[in-house]
């Protein structure tokens, strides 16, 4: 039967790979920095969404075939690393903001929709939150843990994703520390492009 210490080990190994920096971070920061907070929040939900797809998926034991098969799972990091590479490459060359810009840049180029995309690609295509997402459904959850059990434990991950990337959001997008750091936007997108792409190479690797 499952115990509370199940239920609290999940929730002590979800907040702490949240707060772990990884790809999440560095696109919601971006975002957040570049257009503004919604685009941020848009970005923080868009992920949520990323988690209940690897969720789904482990509760369909989908997740079991690819945590068995070699072949799919190169694929699937290698479809991961590519766009994280792209988008760190876009963000590396990204035009800056016109100097002294204390508002977010509203330009028809960047929609709700694209930060929502954003922010769900970014996570889905992330191999690492598939393999974190697997080894709370194989080693913490029983064959005896309730479906619906199973289900709240995937809900409780999401919500911890979108509860910190939401912060974030709201952090990276306080007009005060967005003006300090526009002023040194090109060094900055260049830093989060390099992140990115190191982020990328860096799921090639076991």
């Amino acid at each position: 039967m499952p115990t509370w210490f199940d239920a609290g080990a999940v929730a002590l190994v979800t907040v702490l790979a949240v707060i772990s920096p990884g790809p999440d971070f560095a696109m919601v920061t971006q975002l957040s920095l570049r257009h503004g907070r919604r685009a941020g929040l848009l970005a923080a939900l868009g992920i949520a969404a990323g988690v209940q797809l690897h969720v789904f998926y482990s509760l369909a034991g989908v997740g079991l075939l690819l945590r068995s098969s070699p072949a799919w799972l190169t694929a699937f990091k290698l479809a991961g690393a590519a766009y994280l590479v792209a988008v760190g490459w876009r963000t590396f060359h990204a035009s800056p903001m016109p100097h002294g810009s204390g508002s977010p840049h509203c330009s028809h180029e960047h929609t709700g929709w694209q930060s929502l995309r954003a922010g769900f690609l970014t996570n889905a295509l992330n191999p690492k939150t598939t393999l974190f997402v697997l080894s709370v459904y194989t080693q913490l959850v029983h064959p005896d843990t309730p479906w619906l059990l199973q289900a709240g434990y995937g809900l409780f991950m999401s919500l911890a994703h979108l509860l910190w990337f939401s912060l974030v959001a709201t952090v990276f997008s306080h007009a005060p520390l967005r003006r300090r750091v526009l002023e040194r936007q090109r060094t900055l997108n260049r830093c989060i492009g390099l992140a990115l792409m190191a982020l990328g190479a860096g799921l090639l690797w076991p």
